[in-house]
Order: C-alpha cells, then structure tokens, then sequence
C-alpha cells in the first residue's frame, strides 16, 4: 500500500518536472523569436537609414563620369551663389533702403524729444506796465514705455492732485498704453506740487517748465481775452495778435537708457525756443483799473445785466479804457464775458439825437433858435400800412421849442420835425459818415458792424426813428467815436487800442496813426458843443457834472427788443438800455467817455440814462482829471447859474 502510494507521488513529481520542462523550452522558444524579431527591425531600420544616406551620396557619386561630375558641380556652385547674392542683397537693403527705417526705430527706442514751450510775449500798457505777462509753472509727464506700475503711478500721483477715482483709472489706462511715448500728468502746475510729485521718483515720471498767463487786474479779461492750455490765443488782443505774443518752441532731443534716464556718453539736440513778442496798448493801466472799479460798483448798484465803459483821447482816438461787466448765472459781476463794448451792437437811443441835429445844421437848415411846434405825441404817416405814434418821454402840451430845447430837454419828436428837414439819404449819409454801419479800424475779434441800411431800403418808421436812435445799431465803440467826431471839431477820428508791437528781436514797429475825416464843420461842432454843456448843466445829464469844469454830453435810454419781436414782453414789461456819452473840458476837449448800462431794474428810476450812466461819467471823469491833471480853459467854472429862461421850466 505504502509502495503503491510512493510510485504514484514518483509519477506525479515526474509529470510535473516535465511540465515545467516542457513550458521553459516554449517560453525559451518565444523568447528566442522575439529576440530574432527584434534583431530583424533594428536591420530593417539600419538598412533605411543607411540608404537614405547612400542615397545622398549616390546622387553626387553614382555614374562618376567627367561631364556628370561637372553638371553637378556647377549646380552645387550656383545654390551657394543664389544664396550668398539674396543675402547681399538683403545686407544692401538693410543698409540703404531700409536703413532709415531700422535708424528711426533704434533711436525712437533710446530718445527721448521734449519740447521746449517758448514763453508767451507780454501785453504793455501804454506806459510799459503789463497787463497779461507770462507765469512760470510746470508740467509733470509720463513716458508709459518706462512706466513698470501704472495703477501705482496713478494712485501716488491720483493723491497729491487730489483727482477722482475715476481720473485716477483713466491715467492708468493711458500709462498702460505702450504705443504712447507722452502721457500728461498735471498741466501747468503750481512749482511746489510739481516738485512734490517728482520727488517720489516713480519710474517714467518728469516733468519741464512751462510758461502759464496772468492778468494784472481780473477786469482787462474781457479786453484782453483768453488763451488756451496750450498758450494759444482764442479771444481779444490774444486772439488778434497771436503770431506776435506766440514765439516758436524749441526741443530737446537725448538719449536714455532702459529706466529713462539720459545716458552720460549719449548725444543730444537743443533747439532753443524763441519767446514772442511784445505788445504795447493805448490802454492806461491805472485808468483802467479805476473805470472797473466804478463801473462795476454801479451795475450792482442798478441791478442791471451789464455795463460797459470806454475812455477816448479825443485828438488822438487812443482808448485809454475799455472796461466791461456782466452778470453771471449766479448772481456774481466779472468781466468773463467778453469785450462787448466792440462785438455787441444796440439801438443808441436819444444819444442819436446829436447826429440828426448836427447834420440839420451842418446843412444850414436850422440852427440852435430854431422854432418848431412840438406835440407830446404825433400819429406819423397816419392812415397808411406804416401808421406809427412817436411819444415824448415826459408829458407836455403841444408847444413851441427851439432846437436847443429840443435837445436840452431830448424830446423826440422835435427830433423828428428836425431831422425831417433833410431827406434820407442824406441822413443816412452823415450817420455813415460818424462811422455807423462799418467796423472800426480797430479790428477787434468779432467786433460787429451794426446795422445800417441803405437809405432807399427804409421803409415806413424807419424813416422816422433813426432820428432819435431806433432802427440802426451801433457797438459801445462806434457810439464814442461817433460823439468825439463833435469834440475833436467835426473831424472823426478812428479809435485806436495798440501804440505799437516789439518783435523778438526788440525792434519797436509804431502802429499807424488814426484814420481821418470831416463829418461836420468846426463851426456846427462848436455849436453842437454848447448845446450839449446845456444838457449836462440844465437838462438831462445834470448827475454827469464836474465841479469847476464844463463838460458836454447826452443821455440816451432805449427800450430794448424782447424775444417777441416788440419792444414790450408779453407780460408788459419792458427792458432798458441806459447811456451817456461825454467829453471834458467842453471848451477843449481832452477825453472822449461813454457809459452804457444794459437792462437796469425796469421798475426803479434809475432805468435812464440820466441817473443810470450819467453819474458814472462823472466819477471817471473826476478820475481823469486827477490822473492825467487836466484842468479846464481860463474861464471856465463849470455849471453856474440857473436853467435860461428860453429853456422854460425843467420837466
């Protein structure tokens, strides 16, 4: 039993020994094939490879005969060629055609230009004070190819100026821009703040002088104008006379390095700027500043919308002062708004009164005893389609008056009999010729004409209403020009506001002297003179009187136009324009002034010319005779004695 049992386990091991044989001779068999099949494909791989080579090679030795050989020589001669022709070629361009462009680019990328602003000329009063000069300040900038932080930049910078968050963001984005070499920081800074910003020492950050504007007194603004950020001139004298005050800026060029700063061996370019020139005004500084003063005081005083002031060397037409004030939408007085006294025009009012009257008696057709009928109100050219009722603007019974009463006492429609002793056309020829309708010589920016038609155009009232100031417009301006044409002995003067302009190079060019002509005699200016001292001595213009001097002068109040169309709202509230035109001493006229009050308080009385404009005359007026000590002709002691009986009572 324990045999049998020995045999099968012999026979089991047995059969197990020859199964494991039996499986490692299989597994040496694959084994044996994989490495067979493995030594095949590294052959096959050899074998490619080795005739890709051969192949290479075969191309240039296979059939080695003596023509072959030559052929492919010369082929292999004219691929190097080609290619050492195409890269001289491309070496040429670089260096001729392309040269420029690779030149522009190297130095674009390690130069910096910097313009250099020139300084803005001065503007001179007639005694050499400056009205406008020139103000330090400077300019911060950033370069944003060497800004590395700009959202830093902007904050640090963001804070010291004292910017939105909102600006503070837009700098940013504009430092970021890389395609930019400019960036504005802070324009015209205040020196100090400028210096604070730099001394952060942010990367891509400086900054260089420029030349800022200041005026001497805020009331020339309106006469002097403006100009922009840049120093260009866009209103008044700095508008008109911009090529003169201008210069012409200068540059910098240097090279710097990767963090922006110039390099010690590097080259660079400065073209000096060439500051502007001077300009030297009629303008009297300290005149000026006290019509500004006054007249200022006496739009607020009136509540009126605006003001204007014009002071005239009657012998010469120079403007000593040319003043402006106007109300701003809150309540406060400047002179922001312009020179109006040249660009705006209005209907003149009883001031037009001289004219009419100077012109009748210039013609010989009347003189200052003259007598006319005069009614309170007369119905002209009644019964037709131009039908129009002319009032006095006091109440009296129809009555008879003299032409000096007439004018004493400014009554329209004796202005009206008188004017009508001429025809229009001759009438409208002496308001031409007293300088109506056409711009003075004087040129200002935007300086308006007025509106005068031709005298075969006036239809209907217009043949009756320019008598006493209706139906043409004049510019504060063309008004005192006018009037001086009486005080300077009929001749009419054009009004001039610069004596003269020095150029860079400090030569002084003289401006040309005024242009002349004779409106009215010397006589019928004389005349004229003397019934206008009775307007200030006994009639309309008693506030414009100087104590000890006779000055001579008319008032003029004007109903203004409203948004209707009508000289009356639709509410039934009327407008004003108050003015006085002047000059002193009335025996020997040394200045020409005009005072013109726009829209005083409708309900006060001081709406007129008479007590709106008139005292302001003689304020200035004293102002005049203090500063350029004018005193008047032996004999006269100005207003003395009581209103002529000829006259008749006041009103």
């Amino acid at each position: 039993m324990s045999q049998s049992i020995r045999e099968r386990r012999a026979e089991s091991l047995g059969r197990s020994i020859r199964i494991k044989q039996s499986k490692g001779k299989a597994l040496s068999k694959r084994k044996i094939r994989a490495n067979d099949k493995h030594r095949k494909q590294v052959a096959q791989i050899s074998h490619r490879n080795g005739a890709v080579v051969n192949k290479g090679f075969d191309v240039f030795a296979k059939d080695l005969k003596v023509g072959t050989v030559q052929k492919r020589t010369s082929f292999m001669f004219s691929i190097v060629a080609l290619l050492l022709v195409g890269l001289g070629i491309r070496v040429a361009m670089l260096q001729t055609v392309w040269a420029s462009e690779y030149r522009d680019a190297s130095v674009s990328q390690r130069t910096r230009v910097q313009t250099l602003r020139a300084e803005r000329g001065s503007i001179l009063d007639r005694n050499g004070q400056e009205l406008a000069l020139p103000i330090p300040t400077r300019t911060v900038f950033a370069d944003p190819r060497s800004v590395t932080d700009p959202i830093g930049v902007a904050n640090a910078v963001g804070s010291i100026l004292q910017i939105t968050d909102e600006a503070k963001l837009e700098l940013s984005i504009k430092l970021r821009d890389q395609s930019s070499s400019f960036v504005y920081v802070a324009r015209q800074a205040d020196q100090r703040l400028a210096d604070v910003i730099i001394a952060l020492g942010l990367k891509g950050v400086s900054s260089y002088r420029e030349s800022g504007r200041a005026l001497t007194s805020s009331g020339l603004r309106g006469l002097i104008g403006r100009t922009d950020i840049d120093g260009l001139g866009i209103s008044g004298l700095e508008l008109q006379y911009q090529e003169l005050l201008a210069g012409e800026d200068g540059r910098i060029a240097r090279e710097v390095n990767a963090s922006g700063k110039s390099m010690a061996a590097g080259s660079s370019d400065v073209v000096e700027a060439i500051p502007g020139g001077r300009l030297i005004t009629t303008i009297n500084r300290t005149i000026q500043f006290q019509v500004d003063s006054i007249l200022t005081q006496q739009v607020q005083f009136v509540e009126a919308r605006s003001g204007s002031a014009i002071v005239m060397d009657t012998k010469t037409g120079e403007i000593y002062a040319m003043s402006n004030i106007r109300r701003n939408t809150d309540g406060s007085y400047t002179s922001d708004s312009g020179n109006f006294a040249a660009v705006e025009a209005y209907e003149p009012g009883s001031v037009a009164k001289v004219f009419s009257i100077a012109a009748a008696i210039n013609e010989g057709k009347a003189v200052p005893s003259t007598i006319f009928t005069v009614p309170y109100e007369e119905i002209y050219d009644k019964g037709t389609d131009w039908e129009y009722k002319v009032s006095d603007g006091y109440v009296h019974p129809t009555q008879d008056m003299t032409v000096r009463k007439i004018i004493v006492d400014s009554s329209n429609n004796g202005t009206v009999l008188i004017s009508r002793l001429l025809n229009s056309k001759t009438n409208h020829d002496y308001l031409q010729s007293f300088g109506f309708g056409t711009k003075t010589p004087v040129n200002y920016p935007a300086e308006s004409r007025g509106v005068l038609k031709p005298a075969e155009k006036w239809q209907g009232t217009e043949k009756i209403t320019f008598a006493y100031g209706y139906g043409y417009t004049a510019t504060g301006l063309q008004l005192v020009s006018a009037v001086n044409t009486i005080a300077n002995r009929g001749v009419y003067i054009a009004p001039k506001l610069v004596k003269a302009t020095v150029d860079a190079k400090g030569v002084v060019t003289d401006a040309p002297q005024s242009q002349t002509h004779e409106v009215v005699s010397e006589a019928t200016a004389k005349v004229m003179t003397e019934m206008m001292t009775d307007v200030v001595c006994h009639g309309t213009g008693g506030l414009a009187q100087l104590s000890g001097m006779s000055v001579a002068g008319k008032t003029g109040t004007a109903y203004k136009l409203q948004k209707n169309g009508k000289y009356t709202a639709e509410d039934g509230t009327n407008s004003y324009f108050a003015s006085f035109v002047g000059f002193l001493p009335a025996g020997n006229p040394r200045m020409t002034v005009l005072v013109s009050i726009d829209e005083p308080d409708p309900t006060a009385k001081d709406r007129f010319g008479g007590l709106a404009a008139a005292p302001v005359f003689a304020r200035i007026g004293q102002a005049l005779v203090n500063e350029l000590d004018i005193r008047p002709p032996q004999g006269d002691l100005g207003c003395v004695g009581p209103r002529p009986a000829d006259l008749g009572a006041s009103h």
